[in-house]
């Protein structure tokens, strides 16, 4: 066996990724890889050495605590690395410059700009995210309920109106041309890190019979936390619709702070009750993964090489 390869069928690495702009963000436990293609079919590499915000506030590190931090952290290096990868493809397939980068690249210095877009582009997403599956789904069902009186119904139906708008959203996403080849390297990202736990050589003729379909994924993630919303929020009795929009937004970090612990657990057990979790999850990722093509195995896997510890087994998950 090679250095980095591990040979147990229970083994789960921490190592995530994400699936990017003709590329694959892969994030190890020391160190974070961002591998692209070009249009001229070469490979650019950008590795960075992680620094965790645990090191430094070791209570940031606690249990829902956690949850809040990561994802926060995970979204402004997500940004980043999508950045970054976008500035590998040519010009022309680039698209229109974004009117707000491009006042902010004019009002601020060079590494100041980069910070403020990621930043402003975080707050937008997760301004969007939270408008979408948390205020949007109490107002449809505040509306309802002027009609037809949900009594204790109505944090149910709130819950099944945020599934709804999740999976429109998926679809509409879907329907976009360019992301069919973003969801191809999400699977070759899934198909790697399987192949690795799997303690296989990390080869495309590995990778290739794998499943996409991976439990600890950012959309298992994202139906966890609906899911967990459905459960939260349903203890809200506050009737007035303002009033269920603003305590929605005052649980949230609670809502994402179990759900990270959910999928943690999830992750670490293999029986009946963890693959009942993590089922619907894996599900969804028929719609955010598709089958990769061998070129975007060879990104994944060196992607995951370049992140891999140097001493075995400090990946643990």
């Amino acid at each position: 066996m090679g250095k980095h390869e591990v040979n147990s069928a229970s083994f789960r690495t921490s190592i995530g990724g994400q699936a990017l702009i003709e590329g694959i963000l892969m994030r190890g436990p020391e160190k974070q890889a961002i591998v692209c293609r070009r249009s001229d079919g070469t490979l650019v590499t950008k590795v960075e050495e992680l620094t965790l915000i645990k090191a430094k506030h070791p209570w940031m590190g606690l249990p829902l605590i956690r949850g809040v931090v990561n994802f926060l952290d995970s979204m402004i290096h997500g940004v980043r690395a999508l950045t970054w990868s976008a500035e590998q493809q040519p010009d022309d397939a680039r698209g229109e410059p974004d009117k707000l980068d491009e006042w902010i690249s004019r009002h601020f210095s060079g590494e100041t700009a980069e910070k403020l877009i990621v930043y402003v582009a975080v707050a937008l997403g997760i301004a969007l995210s939270v408008g979408l599956f948390a205020l949007l789904p109490t107002f449809l069902a505040g509306l309802l309920n002027r009609l037809i009186p949900l009594g204790a119904l109505r944090g149910l139906c709130e819950g099944l109106t945020r599934l709804a708008v999740f999976l429109v959203y998926l679809r509409l996403v879907n329907a976009m041309p360019d992301m069919k080849r973003v969801w191809m390297y999400h699977g070759a990202e899934h198909k790697t890190i399987f192949c690795y736990e799997a303690g296989l050589p990390l080869t495309v003729e590995n990778a290739r019979v794998q499943s996409r379909f991976h439990p600890r994924c950012g959309t298992s993630f994202l139906f966890i936390v609906i899911f967990i919303s459905i459960l939260v929020f349903s203890l809200i009795r506050t009737e007035g619709t303002l009033a269920r929009m603003g305590l929605h937004l005052i649980l949230l970090p609670v809502v994402v702070s179990v759900s990270y612990e959910v999928i943690k657990w999830a992750g670490r057990h293999d029986n009946a009750l963890t693959a009942a979790v993590s089922a619907p999850g894996k599900a969804l990722q028929h719609l955010t993964t598709a089958e990769p093509d061998d070129s975007m195995l060879e990104v994944a896997i060196e992607a995951l090489k370049l992140v891999l510890p140097e001493e075995k087994g400090t990946d643990i998950w």
